[in-house]
């Protein structure tokens, strides 16, 4: 019993519903073991009750980060103080930039009052708060709040409260819009994992130059409003290198092995011309293997030619204007670019575990560390360089994503953790639970549950500071993006916490401040104008769709699952879709759609050796829920063609999505060609090339931008979302 009430003092569940009417309680050892990773001792009864009684004891007038949301009711936190207790709080300048000296905001007050049998607060003007007597329930009726405190400005700024008999309390004051923007207009586009977009031009994969070139092409000739690309957070370097875009060693800042690297400017100015020559040939000729000669893309490889041209861009002076761009860029970045660029450095001298470092380097505010930036101070302004010129291009990518009229333009896309190894958990050590990793518990679709190797943010940490981490993220990804896909949105609410060395299934999970880490999103979305969609797919705790729906955040909705669970089971007609989502037939995770209406993602499968049960009865089963869908396209009649035809039954699909009130539609750039292979098929890691494929064509030959903008296949399909001037749309078809 003492155990269960320590561990719910510090959000850690213990137990879970893997489905409705099903309880399944957390071991004891994994309940020690992740309150550990948050500070707690519980190794034995009597340490649990030492816990326990320094828990219940421990007093706060305030919670470490209050939110207030512009146009409701102040928190209850704040109005449930004590009489008399004052309130100042110290604002944060405009757009969270730093204040001119001289120009510090003054401080703001206000004073709550008793009135009645609640307390409500009451304004007084800024002055020191030890000369503000105590009021009494005699005092007249509280004065009207001012402005500032009926529409804080958003922001995050300092609040400290002091009460009659002069306590005082200190937290961080989030105030943040009632909810997001929503896009401009309904609208369509593109996902794509972007290595495997290659041009004519690419070095062996695709990059930023292809990524602004799509959003260029298909925003003026398809009216497309978005492009959906993978992380492109910072990978951690190794040989070989992880492949997964979603276990990176940053989510902080991009990796440079992105860079159309004759788009940099200093790129002309290289004396060595003839290196740069036979630099690019060896690209041509990666290029050539993956897309002619069945070769995977070798992300090393591409990195290995990029980093040699970049070195030689490095040695080119930049001009004075360019040389203060970088600077502001420096200045804008701090102490996390810093952190991030010594990290590069010191991993190309000691390898990319940090780890296994020599000691001293393993703590970055050590003398020794210190030292090492000294001398690698030629290093470390290579790898800022290199995030600077990252950056630029991806605001470039974006802006020709509006100048192609694109209503949102670049989704970019935030993993739900970082590698163990990698740069973030380095620099940010007191701010990772060590010996723990988070992944999801066992479900109807996966028994064994799944550990996904990323280590967890502790949330006493994040909170303490003010979620200045997670600023500092969102506001970098959101800098240069129309919107951005947060993969596992339920994260924001929970995470499933793994100890180290323990299957997934002894799992438990640890509850984040949802109010504090949505109000975060919401403020720095809201300060880019961008839209957020989150990934919230699977297993769903009550009331957090709800939640984020309420905030503006769009949910993602994609066909297949898309079924009357509490009723039939029967797939859902499209007018009951909701409006505020993604809707897709695919993801990067699941078969591609010519694959899923063929049955080529079972047989697939099946020769890799993960089905469960007997090859037969696992076509049998899909062929069925396949049947199930054609069968309602062809009731609504969005499949005139009739069945048998492949390309006819995509184009369906689509109908069906745009028939659905959702107010964006994605397309898997593969389905337009044909493609059958998935980009990642989870449970492989050596049995199936995960995240190293080219876009390829229904016979699996890779194909280029260039071909897929020129594809018959790509422009039948997008008539469905684009009709030519005077078509007539099918039946059901609603045009975006």
């Amino acid at each position: 019993m003492g155990l269960s009430r320590l561990a719910a003092l510090h959000g850690v569940a213990t137990s879970y519903s893997p489905s409705p009417g099903v309880t399944v309680s957390v071991p004891d050892d994994t309940v020690i073991a992740v309150l550990a990773a948050l500070g707690v001792d519980a190794g034995t009864p009597a340490d649990v009750g030492k816990s326990l009684a320094a828990a219940e004891s421990r007093s706060r007038l305030l919670p470490p980060t209050v939110v207030v949301w512009a146009g409701e009711p102040l928190p209850s936190v704040l109005t449930g103080l004590p009489s008399g207790s004052t309130l100042t709080v110290e604002p944060e300048h405009a757009e969270g930039t730093a204040p001119a000296p001289g120009r510090t905001p003054a401080p703001l007050s206000m004073r709550v009052r008793a009135a009645g049998p609640a307390r409500t607060p009451d304004a007084i003007p800024p002055t020191t708060p030890d000369a503000i007597p105590p009021t009494t329930p005699g005092d007249a009726p509280p004065a009207p709040l001012p402005a500032w405190w009926t529409e804080p400005p958003h922001g995050v700024h300092r609040l400290q409260v002091l009460t009659p008999d002069h306590h005082r309390a200190t937290a961080t004051l989030i105030a943040a819009p009632a909810r997001l923007p929503r896009p401009p207009e309904r609208t369509h586009g593109f996902l794509v994992q972007l290595y495997s977009l290659l041009s004519a031009r690419s070095w062996g994969m695709g990059d930023l130059g292809d990524l602004a070139d799509l959003a260029a092409w298909s925003g003026r000739t398809l009216g497309a409003g978005f492009v959906q690309v993978n992380p492109l957070h910072a990978a951690v370097p190794g040989a070989p290198t992880d492949p997964s875009p979603y276990r990176p060693s940053s989510r902080r800042f991009p990796d440079p092995v992105h860079l159309h690297v004759e788009s940099v400017p200093e790129y002309g100015h290289v004396r060595d011309r003839e290196v740069l020559d036979d630099l690019r040939q060896d690209a041509a000729a990666l290029s050539e293997a993956v897309l002619n000669k069945g070769a995977l893309i070798d992300r090393d490889a591409v990195w290995e030619l990029k980093r040699q041209a970049l070195e030689l861009v490095h040695r080119v002076p930049l001009t004075p204007g360019r040389r203060a761009d970088y600077c502001d860029f420096l200045a804008e970045q701090g102490q996390a670019l810093e952190d991030h660029a010594l990290w590069c450095a010191l991993a190309e001298v000691h390898g990319p575990d940090w780890h296994a470092w020599p000691a001293p380097l393993r703590d970055p505010r050590s003398a020794g560390t210190a030292r090492a930036r000294a001398e690698l101070l030629d290093r470390v302004d290579f790898h800022c360089r290199l995030a600077w010129l990252t950056a630029g291009q991806l605001a470039a990518a974006q802006r020709a994503a509006e100048d192609a009229g694109m209503s949102v333009g670049i989704v970019h896309d935030l993993a739900v953790g970082v590698h163990p190894s990698g740069a973030d958990t380095w620099a940010q050590q007191d701010a990772f639970a060590r010996g723990m990793s988070v992944g999801a518990p066992p479900d109807a679709f996966n028994a064994r549950g799944q550990d996904w190797g990323l280590p967890p943010w502790r949330p006493d940490v994040l909170a303490a500071t003010g979620y200045a981490a997670y600023r500092g993220l969102l506001r970098g990804l959101l800098a240069r993006a129309g919107a951005l896909r947060v993969d596992h949105v339920m994260g924001l609410f929970r995470l499933w916490w793994v100890p180290e060395g323990r299957p997934p299934t002894e799992g438990a999970y640890v509850a984040q401040d949802a109010e504090a880490m949505l109000a975060v999103l919401v403020l720095e979305a809201h300060r880019a104008g961008a839209v957020v969609v989150g990934e919230d797919l699977g297993t769903v705790e009550p009331g957090v769709r709800e939640a984020l729906a309420r905030r503006g955040v769009l949910g993602t909705s994609v066909l297949w699952f898309e079924r009357d669970w509490d009723g039939d089971g029967r797939p859902l007609a499209p007018r009951t879709w909701r409006q505020d989502c993604l809707a897709t037939a695919t993801t990067h995770d699941l078969p591609s759609t010519a694959a899923r209406l063929t049955g080529d993602h079972v047989s697939l499968r099946h020769r890799l050796g993960l089905l469960t049960r007997p090859l037969e009865e696992e076509l049998t089963e899909d062929a069925t829920d396949t049947a199930e869908w054609l069968a309602l396209l062809a009731r609504l009649r969005m499949l005139p063609e009739g069945d048998g035809d492949e390309e006819a039954a995509v184009r369906a699909v689509h109908r069906f999505l745009l028939s659905t009130p959702a107010r964006m539609v994605g397309v898997w750039l593969p389905d337009t060609v044909g493609d059958r292979r998935p980009q990642n098929l989870p449970g492989t890691w050596d049995q199936y090339p995960n995240w190293r494929l080219p876009i390829a064509d229904a016979e699996g030959h890779p194909v280029t931008l260039e071909e897929i903008a020129a594809s018959p296949r790509l422009h039948a399909l997008m008539e469905v979302l684009t009709p030519r001037k005077g078509h007539t749309a099918p039946p059901g078809e609603r045009r975006l």
